[in-house]
């Protein structure tokens, strides 16, 4: 028998499948929108032009400057642009970012988010919103920037760069393994975590082989998928805590930071999580968690140093310095000293 514990699940519409994109104009009639929004990265103008077409007369406008990390600038920007086309829905198209947007629109307006992810941070599966403002990220939990509804469809990530796709699951990954440990971790949760790791390894590796592989890439969105509904549910802990930090605080990518930082996490904490850990060592065929996941980034071309994301070496230590002071829960006491020397090896990019 499990041990006594509260789960959690959040509800979403989630639609999936190869051509997914062609449902978005009805599953937009669906949460009964009818002056949509769109909001797109770069990378996904194509898309986003379908999706106008589409929509017809519920198109009421679009965005397609995003930023990482959601500059508060931009967020402003936003909710000025939603206001002034009175829009009672959003459609993000991309990453994390363009979602990320959404959300911070969402967040003082409540209206519905209707994501289509192309690549796999999972931020689509969550709760969570962040943004960033005088080198600082503030990040928060509110049901409001859940998105209603996500469609997820293969053939958009088909095109994604091998490195952005290697550095996304990374990020992803990140997702299931700190889903395990934080204190709001539960049984179900884990299942869900190690689940989504064992697709996500087992659809990279093939993805490296052929990028246009649609069955490793759905893989990969099924994996996302199921990572972000466990760190949903689970919420955040040290690592993420961490990499917010980092990335807001001193520009870094968001995904590219994951990869450095996790398996230094791991090693300090898989041991508080024995049943887990082996489970997710498991999951990607590796016998210890931490030095698996550095190799696993390593072979698939993520960097896995700091330094490589132009972090200096007082830097590291000025994060873990500051990071301290708020008292950082997790299941392995923490102090500066035990996260100077993380973030240490993480910056020199040191195999844990």
């Amino acid at each position: 028998m499990p041990e006594a514990f509260v789960h959690v699940g959040l509800p979403s519409r989630v639609v999936f499948g190869a051509r997914a994109l062609d449902q978005v104009a009805g599953e937009v009639e669906l949460l009964g929108v009818s002056r949509a929004l769109v909001i797109a990265t770069g990378s996904a103008r194509e898309a986003a032009d379908v999706v106008e077409l589409g929509l017809g007369d519920r198109f009421a406008g679009r965005i397609d400057e995003v930023r990482q990390h959601v500059p508060v600038e931009r967020a402003e920007a936003a909710r000025a642009k939603a206001q002034e086309i009175a829009a009672d829905g959003i459609v993000a198209i991309g990453g994390g970012s363009a979602i990320g947007l959404a959300k911070a629109i969402a967040l003082t307006t409540g209206l519905p988010i209707l994501a289509v992810p192309t690549t796999y941070a999972g931020s689509e599966m969550t709760p969570v919103w962040g943004q960033t403002a005088d080198g600082r990220k503030t990040t928060g939990t509110d049901l409001a920037v859940l998105p209603r509804t996500v469609v997820y469809d293969p053939v958009l990530s088909s095109r994604l760069p091998l490195g952005i796709t290697a550095a996304s699951v990374a990020n992803a990954l990140a997702h299931c393994v700190e889903a395990t440990w934080t204190p709001k971790a539960d049984p179900i949760t884990e299942v869900l975590a190690v689940e989504a790791a064992r697709a996500l390894h087992d659809g990279l590796l093939a993805v490296v082989q052929d990028p246009h592989d649609l069955d490793a890439r759905g893989n990969l969105l099924y994996g996302a998928s199921l990572a972000g509904s466990a760190l949903a549910s689970a919420g955040t802990g040290l690592h993420h805590k961490l990499c917010h930090l980092l990335g807001g605080s001193y520009g870094l990518p968001h995904a590219e930071t994951h990869a450095a930082v996790l398996p230094h996490v791991a090693h300090l904490n898989a041991a508080a999580v024995p049943r887990a850990g082996a489970r997710l060592e498991s999951a990607i065929q590796a016998g210890d968690l931490a030095s698996g996941l550095y190799d696993f980034f390593t072979a698939t071309g993520v960097p896995t140093s700091l330094r490589a994301l132009g972090l200096t070496e007082e830097q590291a230590r000025e994060a873990a310095r500051t990071f301290a002071a708020g008292h950082p829960e997790n299941p392995v006491p923490v102090d500066e000293s035990v996260l100077t020397d993380l973030l240490v090896h993480a910056w020199a990019g040191d195999r844990p």
